[in-house]
């Protein structure tokens, strides 16, 4: 695939929609849309902890991800006898991202599982995961705080992530089902809102690639990164 037929900027990202709240039930909730790709995320509050983490009395945050059978253009069957190596995959980067910007001591022993629930999947559905994820966790909290359960709220730093890749020999942000299957190579980045990493997943799909492109693509994720913070921000406050 050429970047000619990309219809936005190399270095914009995909239409990026927010709707909090929209699983009233859950502690914390919403619906991310990047594009075409939508993703349902709930944050769920447990009092207690894990059997191996009861001892610290510090809290844990974990998070669970799957993809509905008509995400795609052909239905895939459930994981009925528990998480496979892709989705185990995932559903681990996603917490690891979100424990890495929360105060675990802060939250008190308490669990907060977070789900991330793919509804249409158009490319980046991981990276959208973890940005819809750090938004429910944020609500969760946020909840905790008006109950009285926390003295504060032990998520503060925004985390976000987004997808980046040369196609066409051309370095572009938040790869679509398209670009993604064409790139020559491929890279997810999560980081946070003052320009930190998280985590860096790249590879090449044929030809090695130099430095100075693993630079440039960083470089274009955090850019994308720092988008995607403004705009949870922006939600949270009721900007948008």
């Amino acid at each position: 695939m050429s970047t000619a037929t990309r219809t936005r900027p190399t270095d914009a990202l995909r239409p990026l929609a927010l709707e909090l709240g929209a699983a009233p039930y859950a502690e914390g909730s919403c619906i991310i849309s990047t594009g075409n790709t939508r993703v349902l995320c709930t944050a769920s509050v447990e009092e207690g902890l894990p059997p191996w983490r009861e001892r610290s009395g510090h809290g844990w945050v974990t998070a669970e991800y799957g993809m509905l059978p008509r995400a795609t253009h052909t239905r895939s069957s459930r994981e009925r006898q528990g998480a496979k190596g892709r989705t185990q995959e995932i559903q681990r980067l996603i917490g690891r991202s979100l424990r890495s910007v929360t105060d675990l001591p802060a939250l008190g022993p308490r669990t907060v599982l977070v789900d991330c629930d793919v509804l249409q999947a158009d490319g980046g559905t991981r990276t959208a995961s973890i940005t819809g994820a750090w938004l429910a966790l944020a609500l969760a909290c946020r909840q905790l705080v008006a109950e009285g359960l926390v003295a504060r709220s032990p998520v503060d730093e925004p985390v976000a992530a987004v997808s980046v890749g040369i196609v066409g020999g051309t370095a572009v942000l938040d790869l679509d089902y398209p670009e993604d299957s064409s790139a020559q190579v491929d890279m997810n980045v999560v980081g946070t809102a003052d320009g930190r990493l998280i985590e860096v997943q790249g590879t090449a799909e044929g030809d090695p690639f130099r430095r100075a492109e693993l630079d440039q693509l960083v470089d274009l994720a955090l850019d994308g990164i720092l988008q995607l913070t403004r705009a949870q921000r922006d939600a949270l406050s009721g900007g948008a």
